[in-house]
């Protein structure tokens, strides 16, 4: 049995699209018109989800929200904890989900499972879905007899990944906002406020303050040239995402903001958190050491501490303890060095390895709350002082002409 997605139309001629399942396309017509419904298109959705990428380009990639991925794993745990068999657990959570992409995903999992291939190569048509980590656990669940542990650890990792992104993108926004606003009102200040102002002093005979020639300067290169400036910021953007289409380049730009004061430590906590995590999770589903360390260099935003897992799992398999090729790097945090050298030498790797994710999540934390606490205030003050600036340069000329006539 295989998933067609469908277009069909209802008895009130509405278009309906969905999923259905049956042996051949023209089950699922024959199903469509007991509806009352007429068939457009029926289309195998293996074939469906090609089409769509090849019309865009290969932009279209299938894919499913973190949340909805959490909580499809962690049904699919429970039913295959209560030993119900993968192609009907499969078909619960597919029933289950109201949301028809994911619906899509999952029927189209559970067709491949029906053919006779396991659930690892089944998630393998969806890779943009099921990552190489994903799939590389679901497999060695598969091989070890424990799918439904496997499954629930899954389920903690991709909740995990899921807070760690929100905090990033509450981390990102508070302070993009915050410089948006200060330059919207400055730049408004000297467009619109100053100019008026500036022409009541041009007829004055008397000498201008320096700060208020200034703030003239500053007011007409923004109108004059303003625009320029802007054009040449985005041109610039644009030429640094080019520039860091090079791998060396990337790494090199990567290697740089390690060494940041603030975003240095935020990038270190945050990939060694991820990658200590990884190669928890993989080894204690029963991954080899050499395989879930390359998987889990792959999870690494950053390129240069990437490229150092590489580099160590090299030395690893020539000999090395994971500690020894860790502290070669000079990337991770000592505490996590000697964490996995303890770990090493009780034989407890995997309960060092969580405990220096769970301590290196806190960490990125604390730096993402103490970066906003520092930051915030900055950027409040630094708008403060330009307004302050500008409203002097402005009342200025206006104190000495008022004392010029008193006296």
């Amino acid at each position: 049995m295989a998933a067609f997605e469908y277009v069909a139309l209802d008895a009130r001629g509405k278009q309906k699209k969905g999923v259905l399942e049956a042996d051949t396309p023209r089950q699922i017509r024959q199903q469509l018109r007991e509806k009352d419904m007429t068939p457009l298109e029926v289309v195998h959705i293996g074939d469906a989800q090609k089409a769509r990428e090849k019309s865009s380009g290969g932009f279209f990639k299938p894919s499913i929200k973190v949340a909805d991925l959490a909580l499809v794993t962690r049904q699919l745990a429970t039913l295959v904890k209560a030993a119900l068999p993968i192609e009907e657990a499969l078909k619960a959570v597919a029933d289950q989900t109201d949301k028809g992409k994911v619906k899509s995903i999952i029927l189209g999992v559970r067709a491949k499972v029906l053919e006779g291939h396991t659930l690892a190569d089944g998630m393998a048509e969806f890779p943009n879905v099921f990552n190489e980590l994903y799939r590389s656990m679901v497999a060695a669940g598969e091989r070890a007899g424990h799918l439904d542990k496997v499954l629930n650890r899954l389920a903690d990792y991709t909740e995990r990944r899921q807070k760690i992104n929100s905090k990033v993108s509450a981390a990102m926004v508070y302070p993009v906002v915050l410089i948006l606003v200060a330059v919207g009102v400055v730049s408004g200040l000297m467009v619109f406020a100053v100019p008026k102002v500036v022409e009541q002093f041009t007829h004055m005979s008397q000498e201008l303050p320096v700060l208020t020639k200034i703030l003239i300067g500053i007011s007409d290169f923004v109108i004059n040239y303003g625009l320029y400036v802007l054009i040449l910021l985005i041109l610039m953007f644009i030429g640094m995402r080019y520039w860091l289409r090079n791998e060396d380049n990337k790494r090199r730009w990567h290697a740089k903001i390690l060494k940041m004061p603030v975003f240095g430590r935020l990038s270190s906590n945050l990939n060694t958190a991820q990658f200590s995590s990884t190669l928890s999770i993989l080894h204690s589903s029963g991954v080899p050491l050499l395989e879930a360390m390359n998987i889990g260099g792959k999870v690494l935003s950053n390129l240069k501490m990437r490229q150092a897992v590489k580099e160590a799992a090299i030395k690893v398999r020539e000999g090395s303890s994971l500690k020894v090729a860790l502290q070669q790097s000079s990337l991770f945090p000592p505490m996590m060095i000697h964490m996995i050298g303890s770990g090493e030498a009780s034989g407890e790797l995997e309960q060092m390895l969580q405990q220096v994710s769970d301590n290196q999540e806190s960490l990125f934390e604390n730096s993402v709350d103490v970066a906003l606490n520092i930051m915030g205030p900055l950027i409040i003050l630094a708008l403060g002082g330009m307004v302050m600036f500008i409203v002097l340069a402005m009342m200025l000329p206006i104190f000495e002409l008022t004392n010029s006539i008193t006296s």
